[in-house]
């Protein structure tokens, strides 16, 4: 297939203003965005991509679990499409870009197009994915995972937030469940553009990261129970005290990980302790334990040491504890061929590049399993994400959706 001329690029001017656009929508309080999934703040965030999208003339799809699919007619109806896109929801206290990006960079391919009148012989699809935070509703990329045969739609749908309020439940009140089946569409490939949220590419100097690989990962939430109890009436000696016991767990969690580095990672980011007083010692604390690595044996063997040692501090403290894995997935390989097609476009554009392995988990990874697959990745400043003080630059943004443009188009074959 022929690749696109080398003078071909997107928009820069007009991805920035879409990102700065969307970013008014669920403002955070320092700057950045709290447009978490299912909420009304994500309803409108949808509503505006969907406007976009039926503007730049594409027709949208909607499955049972919200994934949104805006599709650009390819001149061959018998062809796959080539989809491409990420996430529009956010965390609580999250970025501009992290999977904003992603979306707003297929929906700015598909413009680009339409300004160029090309034609491709496979439609181009630019997608949002349910949930793919998982901050509200665990486990991360929960949608993605549904359409690629990972989780149970029951299942997902009865996934609970923090509030006892449904998933599926939610999906409705906003609005967004299609009667699409979930996983029914068939793709000729997925392209995923991301921030790194990472430190790697900033302090190379390069321009674009080329991923290979995925880490795996693993969550496994933990909870322990105590006693309430007084904490300035009750003895030392008859205290059972859970927050002391996740402290001494989360020690091992981070021996454990130290053992496997430089590859190997591990905290634990979601604590809830109760009842959360400051009088009271805690009798419960329910907190997930994030293994990472790029090699499944070593999460094995995270996971396995992480239980023995919970299980021995919470019996010499006479506490009781339950393990639940909430979240994870294998280690991945994204496909030769799409990779070779980013690696190629980057070199066509004289961007500096690199290989990298993403050490979060992305749609991608699920997507992977069911379409050949391949990520873009720019830089971002500090490595910082997960944060409102999440930035990138204009030039990194474009750089990161012209190799998209390129790897995109490329496959879905240029009509002359």
């Amino acid at each position: 297939m022929a690749a696109p001329a080398q003078n071909l690029r997107i928009n820069g001017d007009r991805l920035w203003d879409s990102l700065m656009e969307m970013a008014k929508i669920g403002p955070g309080v320092a700057g950045g965005n709290n447009r978490q999934t299912l909420t009304d703040e994500d309803a409108e965030g949808r509503a505006l991509f969907q406007k976009w999208c039926e503007d730049a003339g594409c027709t949208m799809g909607l499955d049972q679990m919200g994934n949104m699919f805006a599709r650009r007619e390819g001149t061959d109806p018998e062809a796959l499409p080539v989809y491409v896109g990420s996430h529009l929801d956010t965390q609580p206290t999250g970025g501009k870009y992290d999977g904003v990006l992603g979306v707003l960079g297929g929906l700015e391919i598909i413009r680009t197009l339409n300004d160029l009148d090309i034609k491709t012989k496979h439609p181009i699809v630019a997608t949002n994915w349910t949930n793919e935070e998982g901050t509200r509703y665990a486990p991360a990329m929960l949608a993605s995972g549904v359409f690629a045969g990972m989780h149970t739609q029951d299942w997902a749908y009865d996934r609970e937030d923090a509030e006892g309020k449904k998933f599926g439940d939610e999906l409705n009140r906003i609005g967004w469940r299609g009667d699409e089946e979930v996983g029914a569409r068939k793709m000729h490939a997925f392209f995923e553009l991301h921030i790194e949220q990472g430190p790697i590419l900033e302090a190379e100097g390069k321009d674009i990261g080329v991923v290979t690989h995925g880490q795996g990962l693993n969550w496994t939430q933990i909870t322990v129970t105590g006693k309430d109890a007084h904490t300035g009436s009750t003895p030392m000696p008859m205290r059972k005290n859970a927050g002391l016991a996740m402290a001494r767990i989360l020690e091992k969690v981070d021996e454990i990980a130290w053992s496997h580095s430089p590859h190997a990672v591990g905290a634990a980011g979601h604590i809830d302790v109760y009842p959360n007083s400051r009088n009271v010692i805690p009798g419960k604390v329910v907190f997930t334990v994030d293994f990472r690595s790029p090699d499944l044996d070593v999460i094995t063997d995270m996971v396995n040491r992480l239980r023995v040692a919970a299980e021995d501090i919470v019996e010499e403290m006479g506490l009781q504890i339950e393990f639940e894995k909430v979240g994870g997935f294998d280690p991945v390989t994204f496909d030769e061929g799409c990779v070779k097609a980013v690696r190629d476009a980057a070199e066509r554009l004289g961007y500096s590049h690199t290989d990298i392995i993403s050490g979060a988990g992305h749609d991608a990874c699920w997507i992977n399993r069911v379409a050949p697959t391949a990520m873009v990745m720019c830089p971002c400043v500090d490595g910082l994400s997960h944060n409102e003080a999440e930035e990138i630059s204009k030039d990194w943004a474009a750089a990161g959706a012209d190799v998209l443009f390129h790897a995109v188009v490329e496959t879905a074959e240029i009509v002359e």
